[in-house]
């Protein structure tokens, strides 16, 4: 007997995930348009690129089988600027997106719609759960939009706007629009007349519609200080005879960074190279080997001493020895809460993959912490400027760069190139280096440094965007209050932009992550 229709459904693998839409989806969007809303004209190729290139993560889509069937687009507004009564036209500049504020309280709807032959599958709930998510992740207010009506032509000789919003209110008639955003949580501000005066379907009305964020705070009610003090700890390289004593050093100067009440301490680059002074003297790539068999007791002391001092810990970087038996340059975030995280060195410098064999890793990491987003660029990343961008697109703000050079040459590489990504990407990054050297331990002879916390170069930074800057060769740490709100400010009103200018028409990174190629 031949299976049923039911049956052969059931038998296919459905895939459904929400993504950004990016610019290559623009014919698709067009193509949906048509379809979806065949009596009003569709995107032009400049509006939507502009759209995509000024707010990415308010353009979603809906992929079924990595077809896309759904979309929305929204931008952000300080909505308070806006007239009650205001048009479609005025609230996205005549589709030019230019009224955007990324420092708007407000998500506006700018569009949503579904594909007609995938209606009745609840995608629209889909894309207004996802915005709800965004408005929350974001700290908005509220999600406003001017909502069609595209069943009123059909009652317009028979009632009015209002008898007719009514009636759907009260479930006596159905709107496709109407009906699913109330069902989604929305409630009716007001009815606006002209809203798009070409709607034939709506006869220009629109509803003015809101979903209010619960979980907003006002700026004064954050729980996120907008300062964020950092300390970065210059720390010099010396002969130890166990775990136990580098601990001490390493304790002396978590316990001085809390006093001045920080929120990160920065530790440098190979740190625990030191362990090789007291260890049996072997060929290069086995003597670092033996630096694996102290991960644990690591792992235990920054742990301990984050929760204990109450502070977030970068602990430098340490060699391990993972799964595969490949050995791999970590440097691990140690959360005050007593949650840690890590970042794999992902460019291995020839010195590393001559006389030790390191591997590099795969992933950037953005890492959530009570203070925001921050990043780890382990000394040689910081010369590739893709790695900043892309852990800037995540949400970072700032980045710690803990590196070890043995000359000024060297560091230089790292501090200019260090500096030019704080301005790129108009975020703060924090470098610590190791001073001194360890006569007993091959290949790592001596350490030259000049720790320092660098800005974005504007009228609002520091002079020669550094905040703070250690002496030359000495064992030492430096502290600075970063004010993250500026760095907000600085993007959107700053002498330049170079974020948001970035030309996504001329050029894109394409990178990947999780076995999945993404474009930023």
């Amino acid at each position: 007997m031949a299976k049923s229709n039911k049956a052969k459904t059931k038998e296919k693998e459905l895939s459904v995930k929400i993504r950004q839409l990016t610019i290559d989806d623009f014919d698709a969007v067009v193509t949906m348009q048509l379809a979806a809303f065949p009596e009003m004209k569709p995107w032009k190729k400049e509006q939507w690129e502009q759209t995509v290139t000024t707010f990415p993560e308010g353009q979603m889509g809906v992929l079924l089988n990595d077809v896309l069937v759904a979309s929305s687009s929204s931008i952000l507004l300080n909505f308070d600027e806006f007239s009650i009564n205001h048009s479609w036209a005025e609230i996205t500049g005549n589709g030019t997106m230019s009224t955007h504020n990324p420092l708007g309280d407000t998500l506006y709807s700018i569009e949503i719609m579904v594909d007609p032959a995938y209606r009745n599958m609840k995608l629209a709930r889909r894309l207004y759960e996802a915005r709800k998510k965004l408005a929350r992740e974001m700290n908005l207010k509220r999600i406003v939009l001017g909502g069609r009506l595209p069943n009123y032509h059909t009652v317009a000789d028979k009632m009015n706007i209002r008898e007719y919003v009514q009636h759907v209110m009260d479930k006596k008639l159905f709107d496709p629009v109407l009906t699913t955003q109330l069902s989604n949580g929305f409630v009716l501000k007001r009815i606006i007349k002209d809203y798009l005066p070409g709607d034939a379907e709506s006869c220009g009305y629109a509803t003015f519609m809101e979903w209010v964020n619960l979980d907003y705070q006002a700026e004064g009610e954050q729980v996120l200080n907008p300062y964020v003090r950092v300390c970065a700890v210059q720390y010099r390289m010396r002969l130890v005879n166990s775990f136990d004593e580098f601990a001490r050093y390493c304790e002396y100067f978590i316990d001085v960074a809390a006093d001045y009440k920080s929120d990160f301490v920065l530790f440098p680059e190979m740190i625990t190279m030191q362990l090789l002074s007291f260890l049996p003297n072997q060929r290069p790539g086995q003597a670092v080997r033996q630096l694996a068999d102290f991960t644990g007791q690591y792992i235990d002391f920054f742990r301990e001493m984050a929760i204990r001092y109450n502070t977030n810990i970068i602990a430098g970087s340490h060699f391990s020895v993972e799964d595969d038996n490949e050995l791999y340059n970590i440097s691990f975030l140690f959360r005050r809460d007593g949650s840690f995280d890590k970042q794999y060195k992902l460019h291995i410098t020839p010195h590393e993959k001559k006389w030790w064999g390191v591997k590099p890793g795969e992933k950037v990491a953005v890492f959530d912490t009570d203070c925001g987003k921050i990043a780890i660029s382990i000394c040689y990343d910081i010369e590739f400027p893709e790695l900043a961008r892309i852990a800037t697109s995540k949400g970072a703000q700032i980045i710690f760069v803990p590196f070890n050079t043995d000359d000024r040459r060297s560091y230089n590489r790292v501090r200019y190139c260090a500096q030019a990504r704080a301005i790129e990407n108009q975020i703060y990054v924090v470098l610590a280096g190791c001073v001194g050297n360890l006569p007993q331990v091959d290949n790592l002879d001596i350490q030259y440094a000049q720790s320092a916390i660098l800005t974005p170069s504007d009228v609002e930074f520091h002079r020669d965007a550094i905040a703070a800057e250690a002496e030359a060769g000495d064992e030492t740490l430096i502290y600075q209050d970063l004010d993250m709100q500026l760095l907000k400010r600085n993007r959107v009103a700053g002498s330049v932009r170079t974020w948001l200018d970035r030309r996504n028409d001329l050029y894109r990174i394409l990178y990947f992550e999780d076995d999945q190629e993404k474009i930023l």
